[in-house]
């Protein structure tokens, strides 16, 4: 199959899905209802803070290799003091300041840098996912949306046929021509229709409320959506794409490289440390100390000392070798998630690729279905007013045909939802990939690139602010469909 004639084929189909609702002046568009969301869906929005949260792991893994300082103060009012000493002070301040630097750790601070910057990727990747995950949801609920509409478009059109049909059938009993038994049947296929209709409404109200869940708002009328762009040609052309974009299995691979880095971060807890350390004192009495005597003691003194420090682990336990094994083991199971992330997207492919193919290959068939059962239609009701066909015939063959549109109309949406499925498990369902405006484009990098030099400990970010809309004030949706 060509790539240009699906494209055609696209297009074709996504304005036959719509024909049987109609679309007025004022619609929206798959592009408005995916940036709405892009903007405004919780989902998303939890997924980037997470993301953001992901990024602090950097600065905190690199804040055990910085210098610490830390300072002290007390002051101490002596209330009750021993009766045997004379000299000591009745009131004292005691300060001190304390610095260390960390001169050596193991490797413990550079593989963990190493492994929260993976972790980072991984996370960007898994955001990507979510991106793509959301957006399919969306097109699914935008093409329910179009297919229920056109769904309860026939069935009420097959509730004025069925009407008209049975008016006729009762003006035909009265003048003798048809028996009851012909109302009868008219009667039964008309109730029949009306609750088939009100089943659908019911049917398109839940589409509706599903489309404000995703998208923040009500549907107004949706325009037929635009063809997909770069589907692949072959089974074999979308797995390759996708073992080299799809987010899930960046964001595995990720994880993978994380853990082997987490298997030295636990190594190093049975090396040597090595750090310089200094410090300082001051002690102020207040003429208070010697009693008496004060005049000949010191009322102050200042004290300062620095070095180095090594420490060498002798026996923990085994702590060390259990830590370093567990990471062993969680290294292999992240090893194991990666194949199987591996597995799951070309089965996701390849299963995405068949549904899209059979899709296409139901409508065409489906069309074909729909143009016999109309021509079937005619040739009965034509051969009724000769006396050759039975009421029963012309209300079998209305049947028919409403169930061929209505496989028609389903179909059509199959074959896009299975399309942007495709898409999205090749890595290529994004916003970056889908053309929305480049100034709404959520880039990652710039919070990620903001933090992870931060040291001042009172960095702090604004407070928490929901960013995503609720939909409390959106009206209760039902099955009308806006007269054109």
């Amino acid at each position: 199959m060509a790539l240009p004639a699906c494209r055609a084929g696209w297009l074709a189909s996504a304005a036959l899905l719509a024909g049987g609702a109609g679309i007025p002046a004022r619609a929206d568009t798959l592009r408005e209802a995916l940036v709405m969301a892009y903007q405004t869906n919780p989902q998303l929005e939890a997924a980037r803070a997470q993301q953001r949260a992901v990024d602090e792991n950097v600065p905190i893994a690199r804040a055990s290799g910085l210098p610490n300082a830390s300072g002290s103060a007390t002051y101490s009012e002596f209330v009750k003091r021993s009766e045997i000493s004379f000299t000591n002070p009745v009131r004292s301040l005691s300060t001190s300041v304390n610095v260390s630097l960390p001169i050596y750790s193991g490797g413990q601070v550079k593989n963990s840098v190493k492994a929260a910057k993976l972790q980072v990727e991984a996370g960007k990747a898994s955001l990507r996912g979510t991106e793509s995950g959301v957006f399919s949801s969306i097109v699914a609920a935008y093409m329910d949306v179009i297919q229920n509409e056109a769904i309860v478009g026939l069935n009420r059109k097959n509730v004025d046929v069925l009407k008209v049909n049975l008016q006729a059938t009762s003006d035909r009993y009265e003048i003798g021509d048809l028996t009851r038994t012909d109302v009868a049947q008219s009667q039964s296929r008309l109730a029949l229709a009306q609750s088939q209709t009100r089943s659908a409404e019911a049917t398109l109200a839940g589409a509706r409320e599903a489309y404000i869940r995703l998208v923040g708002k009500a549907p107004e009328a949706l325009q037929p959506p635009p063809p997909l762009p770069n589907l692949p040609t072959s089974p074999e052309d979308a797995v390759q794409v996708a073992l080299d974009n799809n987010p899930d299995l960046i964001a595995a691979r990720e994880q993978s490289k994380a853990a082997e880095k987490q298997i030295d971060v636990a190594g190093a807890g049975r090396l040597p440390k090595v750090s310089l350390f200094s410090s300082g004192s001051y002690n102020n009495y207040f003429n208070t100390l010697g009693g008496a005597q004060n005049a000949g003691f010191p009322q102050s003194d200042k004290s300062a000392q620095a070095g180095a420090q090594i420490s060498i682990p002798i026996f923990q336990g085994g702590l060390p070798a259990a830590r370093r094994r567990q990471a062993q083991a969680q290294a292999s199971a992240a090893l194991e998630d990666e194949i199987g992330a591996e597995r799951t997207v070309i089965a996701q492919v390849r299963s995405a690729y068949t549904q899209w193919l059979a899709a296409n290959d139901v409508i065409r068939s489906t069309q074909v279905a729909v143009d016999a059962a109309s021509l079937s239609l005619e040739g009965v009701r034509a051969e009724n007013s000769v006396g050759n066909r039975t009421i029963l015939d012309i209300l079998n063959a209305e049947q028919e045909l409403l169930n061929a549109q209505v496989q028609l109309v389903t179909a059509r949406r199959n074959a896009y939802v299975a399309g942007f499925n495709l898409l999205a498990a090749m890595g290529k369902a994004e916003a970056r990939d889908l053309n929305l405006d480049n100034d709404i484009l959520y880039d990652p990098d710039v919070n990620y690139k903001r933090v992870r030099g931060k040291i001042f400990d009172w960095s702090n970010d604004p407070a928490p602010v929901a960013r995503s809309t609720r939909t409390v004030d959106t009206p209760v949706q039902d099955g009308n469909i806006p007269q054109q």
